[in-house]
């Protein structure tokens, strides 16, 4: 099966590139000269950015349309937690992923993964939700709860 660069995957994709249960995101792509360290293994600060696309990715274009008709919130990182597993070099080809775990009235913990056949790092990472116009808290609106716990699986943890 050749791998999908830049293009979210299908489940059926996402299995047969090693990973251990579909995610609600995974987007393939590969390592780059620029992204290496001195010692030609991936720098730290890359995994950080891969992350962070598939975030991006995962709250615009999935989740996005559960805010229609409704302002869009800002969301502001609160904290991150980041594992490194395996070392990854040059031109390795990795999935990252993204999925809500749980969830409280107006934050979200992030769960995210990078595979390149197997697991090679992991991200647990607090986001917080807040109105477009200032620093005050958005509640997460009915329709992305719904979705968060019947389609992601994610814990309310209220």
């Amino acid at each position: 099966m050749t791998l999908r660069y830049l293009t979210p995957l299908t489940a059926e994709e996402q299995l047969a590139q090693g990973l251990s249960d579909p995610q609600p995101l995974a987007i393939a792509d590969r390592v780059r000269f620029s992204e290496l360290d001195t010692q030609n293994h991936v720098n730290n600060k890359a995994y950080m950015d891969w992350f962070e696309r598939a975030r991006v990715e995962h709250m615009f274009n999935v989740w996005r349309p559960l805010f229609d008709g409704l302002p869009r919130p800002r969301v502001a990182v609160h904290s991150a937690t980041i594992r490194y597993v395996k070392e990854m070099l040059e031109n390795e080809s990795y999935v990252v992923t993204s999925r809500a775990e749980s969830f409280r009235n107006s934050s979200i913990v992030f769960d995210q993964q990078i595979w390149s056949g197997d697991l090679r790092a992991t991200l647990k990472l607090v986001a917080v939700m807040q109105t477009p116009d200032s620093h005050d808290r958005y509640p997460i609106p009915e329709a992305l709860r719904a979705y968060l716990t019947d389609v992601e699986g994610a814990r309310f943890e209220g």
